[in-house]
């Protein structure tokens, strides 16, 4: 099992960034994934999931209206578009597979995790 994050980067308040999670060596399409983040001296925070088929997506409260979640399964990607970024959002983000999706908030309950990419947000 192999996911690859990409896209991170330093960016003003306000900015817009989409983040990609390469997935490998396991059927993706049949799993629930996940986006996680850790912000420098704290533990590692619930982002959003989407379901297997993409049709079903959560999100925490503090990025509702801001962050969408999406997936290619033919691709075997999965996305987070980041619109409206503020300095809070500044972490390190992570794509992880999600095997019980009625415990997708549980970050503990995710079974594979990529090596994360850094978003900073700032002026």
């Amino acid at each position: 099992v192999q996911l690859v994050e990409s896209g991170g980067a330093m960016v003003q308040p306000g900015g817009p960034l989409r983040l990609s999670c390469a997935a490998s060596g396991f059927t993706f399409s049949t799993y629930a994934m996940s986006w996680a983040r850790q912000a420098p001296g704290k533990g590692h925070e619930w982002v959003s999931t989407i379901n297997t088929g993409g049709g079903t997506t959560n999100y925490t409260d503090s990025v509702k209206g801001r962050f969408t979640i999406s997936r290619d399964n033919a691709k075997n990607t999965l996305y987070l578009q980041m619109d409206s970024l503020e300095a809070d959002d500044t972490a390190l983000y992570f794509c992880a597979r999600t095997p019980i999706p009625y415990l997708y908030s549980e970050v503990l309950s995710y079974d594979a995790w990529g090596q994360g990419t850094q978003v900073t947000v700032s002026s």
